[in-house]
């Protein structure tokens, strides 16, 4: 379709000639996935028609206990300083933002009165200003009100560079006004957008003023509310041991009728993904198992026992291996893996190459994974406009022994290849998991075959995705040459998940390692498109920017790409969750229901 014929169908969808569901429809014919058409109304400021999830219960309470298992355990509960899922899942049990995504990439309200839309004054036609319209009625856990104080007062906090927290990037450059009680507007320097990222989904919760005032800056750390949350959700903090559980009690002035079904939130963290698997699926014994990333073939075994189900939601996950840009051994200003630095092979493209063809994607995919990973040569995969088709990956040992002979690594009598006095010789690291082990073996017995060396190190999901500075094996530090982890997408655009590859997010000590470019590589280019993508209104012109993005982080293969990672659930039968691949997995959990002969 010519842009002028979209820009046609998007103006009568505007004036109410042409229904947004057929819109919608036609844009699916075309290719696109509804949630991609739904995100263009969206940019346009026009508002999805449903604003609401089906839900049975008639009466807050009676549901029992609902039972999570997460074998990656939450450390913390400030939203806006976790870094890992595990920790904003947690935290979103308590906090809420303004709105969600819903899995068909809808937003949804939730301290948001509505969803502003040109139409209801809430968008600003130069789309430098949002205007929201909060909830009314709304209390806080220890019963104080929520307002645009907290709302104004969250923006501030998390904008604020000392407080180091990681969302800091969505708030430092906005400003959030107070219009009155229950309105406020989101104020941007420049045309915007992606404008529902500030306040919207896992970076958007609201914090209280009343809790978290006393605690700006260097003082954020020391809150009591980090373990001990104060939010206006509709569970209520019973208690957190840190690495271990969190259990949570039904909020009684909840502000959403009939919510939630049960009267108390167990969430389980430790272990290990098969274990978690075999609690729902094979003995019932949690109601849901989050990230259950576990071979198929285990899975489907499991399946069997009839007492639960997987369920897969494709969003744009991406599991992929970093290669240092920095040198992770020695230290630069009393710094390890200092911007300063530089790696002293993976300097070299033409070790980066030999890497990316010593990876057996598909090999992978079909012996490990299965239904839980889809191969790709692309960082950014959903939705669908926003693929670029100019990539591509190959699995070539010999190709890559040749590469490495041609850039003059030649095998040493340890049959390591080598360089002046650089071997090919690195720590490769990752969290614990039995998937990921098997994975680091197939890539290592590759790199064996071509006179590269790869150390194994696997750390524990809780250290590796945890925030304590003075850790040294997090993976926020970086302090090996190659890691591997899933980074998740939690929204239906690309702009903050391509953000973590601007030169302004590396993660380092002066940030206390809090910001989101953690391979530490930086382009030109890459921050000036970035930089335009950020205001271009044009929805084709846009699409076509963050095409390149990914064209140019993945072409400079520091970044590679495995597969993108569908969200494996296991759900015990008769739960009924409301999931969504495009926002965390507790963001509607007040809504969750058990199916029983009343409902």
């Amino acid at each position: 379709m010519q842009e002028r014929e979209l820009r046609a169908l998007i103006e009568e969808v505007r004036e109410g000639k042409l229904p947004r569901r057929s819109f919608i429809q036609r844009m699916v014919g075309l290719g696109l996935t509804a949630p991609m058409a739904s995100m263009m109304l969206m940019h346009e400021g026009i508002a999805q028609t449903t604003s609401t999830i089906p839900y049975k219960p008639t009466k807050r309470g009676g549901g029992g206990t609902l039972k999570l298992i997460y074998w990656q355990a939450a450390v913390h509960l400030n939203p806006h300083n976790a870094g890992g899922t595990k920790d904003q899942d947690a935290s979103r049990v308590f906090y809420e933002p303004l709105a969600g995504w819903d899995t068909e990439g809808n937003l949804i309200p939730i301290l948001a009165a509505e969803i502003p839309t040109r139409a209801n004054g809430g968008l600003a036609a130069d789309g430098r200003s949002v205007t929201w319209k909060l909830k009314r009625g709304v209390t806080w856990h220890d019963g104080k009100p929520f307002t645009a104080d907290d709302v104004v007062f969250t923006a501030a906090y998390a904008g604020d560079p000392a407080t180091s927290m990681f969302t800091v990037a969505t708030y430092k450059d906005i400003k959030v006004v107070k219009v009155d009680s229950h309105t406020v507007r989101v104020e941007y320097p420049r045309p915007t957008p992606f404008w529902a990222e500030a306040l919207v989904g896992s970076v958007g919760n609201i914090l209280p003023k009343h809790v978290f005032e006393a605690y700006t800056g260097a003082k954020s750390r020391e809150n009591p509310a980090v373990t001990k949350p104060v939010g206006t959700g509709p569970y209520k903090i019973i208690d957190f041991k840190p690495g271990d559980i969190l259990r949570a009690e039904a909020y009684a002035n909840y502000h959403v009728p009939n919510q939630p079904f049960f009267d108390a939130l167990e969430i389980k963290g430790g272990g290990d993904a098969t274990s978690a698997a075999r609690a729902v699926l094979q003995t019932a014994e949690y109601d849901l198992g989050w990230n259950l990333a576990v071979e198929d073939e285990i899975l489907k075994r499991l399946e069997a026992a009839g007492k639960g189900r997987m369920q897969f939601f494709v969003g744009s996950d991406i599991e992929f291996v970093m290669l240092n840009v920095t040198d992770p051994w020695n230290e630069v200003d009393g710094e390890r893996a200092s911007a300063k630095s530089k790696h002293p092979a993976f300097s070299d493209k033409a070790v980066r190459e030999a890497m990316s063809l010593l990876v057996d994607r598909k090999g992978i995919q079909e012996v490990i994974y299965g239904r839980g990973a889809i191969t790709t040569s692309n960082f950014l995969n959903n939705p669908p406009r926003f693929r670029s088709p100019n990539t591509k990956f190959e699995f070539n040992i010999d190709k890559a022994i040749q590469v490495l002979e041609a850039a003059g690594w030649k095998k040493g009598p340890d049959g390591i290849r080598a360089k002046g006095n650089v071997k090919l010789k690195f720590v490769y690291q990752t969290s614990v998991s039995g998937p990921r082990q098997k994975c680091q073996a197939i890539i290592k017995d590759a790199c064996t075959k071509a006179g590269i060396d790869l150390e194994l190190k696997s750390v524990v999901a809780s250290v590796f995705f945890g925030s304590d500075a003075a850790n040294p094996d997090t993976y926020q530090k970086f302090w090996a040459d190659m890691q591997m982890f899933t980074t998740t997408m939690t929204q239906p655009d690309p702009q903050v998940f391509m953000e973590q590859f601007t030169s302004a997010q590396f993660s380092q000590k002066a940030n206390k390692w809090a910001s989101r470019n953690l391979v530490r590589w930086s382009n030109a280019e890459y921050d000036a498109t970035f930089k335009a993508a950020q205001t271009e209104l044009d929805p084709v012109k846009r699409a076509a920017m963050f095409i390149k993005l990914n064209d140019l982080v993945v072409g400079d293969m520091h970044v590679i790409p495995l597969f993108a990672r569908p969200r494996p659930y296991g759900i015990v039968n008769k739960l009924v969750p409301v999931l969504s691949a495009w926002d965390g997995a507790t963001w509607a959990i007040g809504y969750w229901y058990r199916e029983t002969a009343t409902t």
